[in-house]
C-alpha cells in the first residue's frame, strides 16, 4: 500500500470515527415535564427529567447530561411508562355482520397490512407493547419482525401465531360446509394430547413468544355454549408443560368456571376474560399467582348489534357474569394484567380500559400497574413496565394528573418507544 492510501485510509478512519461520535451525542435526548409518575412508589416526581440514549434511560435528572442532546420540554405533562396491552388481536376487526367471515375470504397479505395500520393506532394510543393472542397465517409473528426491523410503527409484539384449540371449538374456523379451511396442529386445531404437543412446538417454531389455548368454547364463534370446557384437562397440562419448557408463558381463553379451574390447574399464567369466576376459581387463581386478563371495557361497549342471531344471543347471556366476575376478583386481590381484546372493539380505543377498570372497583393507580408492573410481569419483560436506569425508553407523555382523574390516560400527547419518538405534542 502506498504512503498516499496509506495517509487517505487513515483520514477516512478519522472522520469516520468523529462521524460516529456526532451520531451517538445527537442520539441522547433528554426528555422533560412537569411530573413523572413512579409506578412503583405511586409518587409523583417534579419537575421530572429523563435521560435516553440508544434506546434506554440512562439517568433521571439533568446531572451529567450531553450539552448536545436533543432537548425534548413537554411542559404540564405527566411521563408514564409506555403502556402495556396483553390482549390484542391487531390484524382482526368486528366492523360489520361480515367480519367473521374474513378468514376464509382474506389472504395472508390483507390481515398484515390491516394489522399493520392497527399497530400504529395502538402505538399513537400510548400502548408500547402488546400480546397479539391470535391471528392467520402467523401474520402477528410477521407484525412483530417488521416492527422490530424498523418497517413499521407499531408496539413491541407479543405474538402467539395461532391460538390453539379443538376441532369445532372457539379457536377452529366454525360455522361454515365441511372442507372449508379444515385445519390441523399446524395452525392450532388439536385433538388429543400428541396433537396438542405438535400444535405448540409448531408455532414456537415459527415465532410465538407466547402460547394461547381456548380452554372453553367462546362468544364470537359458532358453537352452541359459550362457556362449555373444550381442551381436555390432560390437553392443557401438556401444553403449559411444553410452553413453559421452553420459557414461554400460557394464556387461557376461558370464560365458563369449569374451563377455568381446568386451565389454572393445568398451570396456565393467565386466564383471559374469566367471565365465570367462582369462589374456588378466585381462591385457586391467587394460591397459585394467576393473572386476570379482564378485557373489561367491551363488556360495556361491545356493538352487538352488527353480530348474527346466536352470537349476539350468547354476548347478552355472557356479559353480565362477566363484569360481575371482574368485580369479585379485584375485591378478592386477584392478580390483574391490563387487556383489551382490541379487534373486537376499534383499535386504538385502548385506553378506555382504564376507566371501565376503575369503575368495576380498581384504584386508577391499581389500574395503571396493571398496565406496566403487572403486564411486565406477565409477559416475562424485565426491560420496561417503569422508567428507570437500564429500561427501555418506553415512555408516554397525558396531560393533568391521572391518579385523579383516570380519564386522561385516553389522551396520550406524548409516545417514545425504544428511545424513537412517534408522537409529539
Amino acid at each position: 500500500m502506498t504512503r498516499f492510501l496509506r495517509r487517505m485510509l487513515l483520514v477516512c478512519t478519522v472522520l469516520m470515527v468523529v462521524h460516529m461520535g456526532a451520531l451517538r451525542a445527537s442520539e441522547v435526548k433528554l426528555i422533560r415535564a412537569a411530573r413523572m409518575l413512579d409506578v412503583v412508589t405511586g409518587k409523583y416526581l417534579s419537575p421530572a427529567a429523563i435521560v435516553v440514549r440508544d434506546g434506554r434511560i440512562v439517568a433521571l435528572g439533568e446531572k451529567n447530561t450531553p450539552k448536545d442532546a436533543e432537548v425534548v420540554d413537554l411542559g404540564d405533562v405527566t411521563l408514564l411508562p409506555g403502556l402495556m396491552d396483553m390482549h390484542v388481536h391487531l390484524t382482526s376487526e368486528l366492523e360489520g355482520p361480515f367480519a367473521l367471515f374474513r378468514v376464509v375470504r382474506w389472504m395472508p397479505a390483507d390481515f398484515a397490512l390491516r394489522g399493520a395500520r392497527n399497530a400504529r393506532r395502538t402505538l399513537m394510543a400510548g400502548f408500547t407493547t402488546v400480546r397479539d393472542l391470535g391471528a392467520y397465517a402467523f401474520t402477528n409473528v410477521s407484525l412483530a419482525r417488521a416492527v422490530e426491523r424498523g418497517d413499521i410503527p407499531g408496539p413491541w409484539i407479543i405474538p402467539c401465531g395461532h391460538a390453539i384449540g379443538i376441532t369445532g371449538g372457539h379457536c377452529d374456523t366454525t360455522g361454515f360446509a365441511p372442507g372449508i379451511l379444515e385445519r390441523g396442529p399446524k395452525t392450532g386445531v388439536a385433538d388429543g394430547p400428541d396433537a396438542a404437543l405438535r400444535a405448540v412446538r409448531y408455532q414456537i417454531k415459527h415465532g410465538a413468544r407466547v402460547i394461547k389455548i381456548c380452554a372453553t368454547a367462546g362468544v364470537l364463534s359458532f358453537e352452541s355454549s359459550v362457556g362449555a370446557q373444550q381442551l381436555s384437562d390432560e390437553e392443557m397440562r401438556v401444553i403449559v408443560e411444553e410452553a413453559h419448557r421452553h420459557g414461554i408463558p400460557v394464556a387461557a381463553h376461558a370464560h365458563g368456571t369449569k374451563g377455568i379451574l381446568a386451565a389454572i390447574r393445568a398451570g396456565v399464567d393467565s386466564i383471559e376474560h374469566g367471565s365465570m369466576l367462582n369462589d374456588e376459581a378466585i381462591a385457586l387463581m391467587k394460591e397459585k399467582g394467576t393473572f386476570l386478563v379482564p378485557t373489561t371495557y367491551l363488556a360495556d361497549h361491545m356493538n352487538l348489534a352488527i353480530l348474527p342471531a346466536p352470537i349476539r344471543e350468547k354476548a347478552e347471556t355472557i356479559l353480565p357474569k362477566a363484569r360481575e366476575s371482574v368485580r369479585r376478583a379485584i375485591r378478592a386481590g386477584v392478580k390483574i394484567a391490563y387487556g383489551t381484546d382490541a379487534g373486537v372493539y376499534p383499535h386504538g380505543d385502548n385506553a378506555k380500559e382504564f376507566a371501565v377498570l376503575v369503575k368495576r372497583g380498581m384504584r386508577p393507580l391499581a389500574a395503571i400497574r396493571a398496565a406496566t408492573l403487572n403486564a411486565a410481569e406477565l409477559a416475562r419483560v424485565g426491560d420496561r413496565g417503569r422508567i428507570a436506569p437500564g429500561m427501555r425508553a418506553d415512555i408516554i407523555a397525558v396531560p393533568g394528573d391521572p391518579l385523579k382523574d383516570i380519564s386522561v390516560m385516553e389522551h396520550v400527547v406524548f409516545v417514545m418507544r425504544g428511545g424513537e419518538i412517534f408522537k409529539r405534542p
